[in-house]
């Protein structure tokens, strides 16, 4: 397939790795001559220097011969302008980012049909609810759903005292009855670990594992003896959109929500478009003003402000005075490996966000159905469907080739899901649901090709 990508920026960027390293051909376009070229000698891609807006350099780029085009510049005039021009080209499929809440006026898939786009996506309508995710889920760290909703994949720290800890796989796997899930991976300090039946759960772990949608919280009960549920107070620091977008949708579930600014004119704001809401004005770093309005026996911190320095600070000044758990925005990826050894739950990068949304629509007419990172990079998790071949009727889970460092979670079947073990049998249109480390990526994707 050849894709071409408008913009050079995070997301682009992470979509030109992702996809380049699948085997696609890449073309990236961007005004920026000097990334252009740092990029070419990282990945395998075409660079082509000058604006996404222009026809004649989308002709120079070969547009003509495209498939995939996505439109992800800073700009969302560019990005729509770039797609409206490839409308006169032979492409299959346009994808723009959008940040500006006024063209989602009438809904995006009024603007989707009006433009011509097949895909129009917001980063901040996408944190939002990545964001809303991991609210409701109050236990895990990461969230991820597949399987058109049914099937999760949760991800958790160990604490001292929990019945999972000093486990083995084994002694898991015997303890299930009627609920199944897999333990896929355990993050130990820097080592990904793919577990097998003699590894044992250690505290400190980052346990992540496969579950069916409705028994998630009794497989909670049994591997940690809580099981999820909906913060009772929470802070939102940032009065931004992904910010009021978040309260907006935390209002409806009738919590004591706070939601901090610094800017008086935000507040005002603010205060008239929210129902319920408390909104402070305070910069989020002034811990006297926070402790007075209860930020200590907070559930839950969600700080959205657009400066990665005060997302950190307050996340941390609130882990510091008692607040159980953090949700924390990063524009810089390069910070979340360090995040967790300060202290901070969920560190967020919207570039992955909106590079795993577009991914996700991008994915359907071949054996990959949909890829998602995990880990800040280091995981992955793919649906990969079984193809309609002789050799694999019927055959047992455990005689796929599979490589070290992958594991099949689920399996969905006719719209249904199925935690597998080893005898499980194949069928073809059997989609897997395979979690795997960045070693195993080439191994995954070969699984079929025999």
């Amino acid at each position: 397939m050849r894709i071409m990508i408008v913009g050079a920026g995070m997301v682009g960027q992470h979509l030109s790795e992702k996809l380049s390293g699948e085997g696609q051909e890449v073309v990236l376009v961007d005004q920026d001559e000097k990334k252009l070229r740092r990029l070419e000698r990282e990945l395998n891609i075409l660079p082509i220097h000058g604006s996404g807006a222009s026809a004649r350099v989308l002709e120079e780029a070969g547009i003509d011969q495209t498939d995939l085009f996505i439109a992800v510049t800073d700009s969302d005039e560019v990005n729509l302008i770039a797609c409206i021009i490839s409308r006169q080209y032979n492409v299959k499929t346009r994808i723009a980012r959008v940040r500006n809440e006024d063209f989602y006026a009438h809904g995006a898939s009024r603007m989707e049909k009006t433009l011509g786009i097949d895909l129009v996506i917001s980063p901040d309508f996408a944190m939002a609810e990545e964001i809303m995710r991991l609210t409701t889920m109050s236990q895990a760290l990461e969230v991820a759903e597949f399987g058109n909703g049914q099937v999760e994949m949760l991800g958790y720290l160990v604490r001292e005292g929990q019945p999972c800890v000093g486990s083995s796989l084994a002694d898991l796997k015997a303890l299930q009855g009627v609920y199944d899930f897999v333990i896929v991976a355990i993050i130990r300090g820097e080592q990904t670990i793919i577990p097998r039946g003699q590894d044992r759960v250690e505290a400190g772990d980052k346990l992540y594992l496969v579950v069916r949608k409705q028994d998630v919280r009794a497989v909670e009960q049994l591997l940690f003896s809580s099981a999820s549920h909906l913060p009772r107070q929470v802070f939102i620091i940032g009065g931004g959109t992904i910010g009021y977008l978040v309260a907006r949708q935390l209002e409806k579930l009738n919590l004591n929500l706070r939601l901090v600014e610094q800017n008086p004119a935000t507040c005002e704001i603010l205060s008239e478009q929210l129902d319920h809401a408390i909104v402070l004005n305070s910069d989020g770093l002034d811990a006297h003003d926070l402790l007075e309005e209860g930020i200590d026996q907070a559930d839950l911190v969600i700080a959205v402000t657009s400066s990665d320095t005060t997302n950190i600070l307050s996340s941390l000044l609130a882990k510091h005075h008692g607040a159980k758990k953090c949700i924390t925005l990063l524009s810089n990826p390069a910070f979340i490996p360090m995040l967790g050894k300060l202290g901070i739950d969920v560190p967020l990068s919207p570039r992955q966000v909106a590079a795993n949304l577009i991914l996700r629509h991008v994915r359907g007419g071949g054996k990959i159905v949909n890829v998602v990172s995990l880990l800040g990079g280091d995981a992955e998790v793919i649906e990969l469907k079984v193809p309609d071949r002789d050799q694999f009727v019927d055959l047992p889970l455990k005689h796929l080739s599979f490589p070290i460092g992958a594991v099949v979670g689920a399996i969905m079947r006719n719209g249904q899901a199925l935690i597998p073990s080893g005898d499980t049998l194949l069928q073809p249109d059997d989609i897997l649901v395979i979690f795997f480390t960045k070693d195993a990526v080439a191994g995954v994707e070969s699984l079929f090709d025999k």
